[in-house]
């Protein structure tokens, strides 16, 4: 299954991209460039920056090919050749942002991630950065047929999905699953405590619930626990929130985020395997707590 493309025209996207490698496994904008976020004009979106991800199957060829291209696009590190840009993308997230630069009468910038280093993020939570993005509306520009790449995609929405009904109670608005989705990503976002938008959450979901409708229909359509009526533009989910409903869910999440609650409750020196741990975490009345604090 493919991620749902969006509506409205992608053109102005898709010339950006032109400028590009064509080597793309995915390509998306996302970002108040795209989107509206409430409390923003409609000139205000368009005047901010597009963002930009693109994920390469090699990355070293693709830097070579864009330094022809576009070598005023990247810092001195031009000076150290492909290998080099690619050895330090490695680090954090995996993923190497060209920022500031102008295209097409716009300031954009793009980040460059392998597709292993984004399927690991997608299926396992690994840093959550760029599979963060993709539980959010994003506007997909490209998207090849390897298959590995759209399981992980569809995984990272099921497992925002799970990660969700563990947080709220047991029935919920459709905008609260999309609010409690939306947050997951900035959970752990020290700019969300110091010095961002506290309403930021609201404000990306408030003007965009059709987008996460389109995003998300298909997997609360086939979830046992949500009663999706989609002509009324409803959701009506009741979650089983006793320790076995919760303990499938625990055990459905990714691998880091598995680790993170089993880090928060295992006391050290205690050789205590995960699916032990979870059960415990099942039976506390602050399992959701816990799963946000992971």
């Amino acid at each position: 299954m493919a991620l749902p493309v969006l509506s409205s025209s992608a053109v102005k996207f898709r010339r950006v991209l032109a400028h590009f490698p064509q080597e793309l496994s995915l390509a998306f904008a996302y970002g108040s460039g795209v989107f509206r976020q409430a409390g923003a004009s409609a000139e205000h979106g368009e005047n901010n920056m597009l963002d930009f991800v693109f994920a390469v199957d090699d990355a070293v060829t693709w830097h070579m090919m864009n330094l022809l291209k576009n070598r005023s696009h990247y810092s001195f590190l031009k000076f150290f050749g492909p290998k080099q840009i690619t050895s330090i993308q490695r680090y954090g997230a995996g993923i190497y942002y060209n920022t500031l630069v102008p295209c097409n009468g716009r300031m954009i910038k793009y980040g460059v991630i392998s597709t292993d280093a984004l399927i690991e993020d997608l299926f396992h939570w690994k840093t959550l950065y760029v599979a963060g993005r993709l539980q959010k509306p994003v506007k997909i520009l490209a998207q090849n047929e390897n298959s590995k790449l759209q399981a992980a995609l569809v995984s990272n929405l099921k497992s925002a999905v799970t990660a969700a009904f563990l947080m709220l109670p047991e029935s919920f608005s459709e905008e609260d699953l999309y609010m409690q989705i939306a947050g997951l990503s900035y959970s752990g976002d020290f700019r969300m405590i110091i010095g961002e938008d506290k309403s930021k959450v609201q404000n990306i979901v408030k003007p965009n619930v059709a987008h996460f409708q389109k995003l998300y229909s298909n997997i609360l359509q086939d979830c046992p626990q949500v009663v999706y009526k989609h002509h009324l533009g409803r959701l009506e989910a009741s979650i089983d929130k006793s320790p076995e409903g919760q303990f499938t869910q625990l055990m459905a999440l990714p691998k880091t985020l598995q680790q993170k609650i089993t880090a928060l409750v295992n006391p050290p020196g205690k050789n205590r395997d995960v699916e032990e741990i979870l059960l415990q975490v099942a039976h506390d009345p602050d399992c959701g707590f816990v799963v946000h604090q992971g």
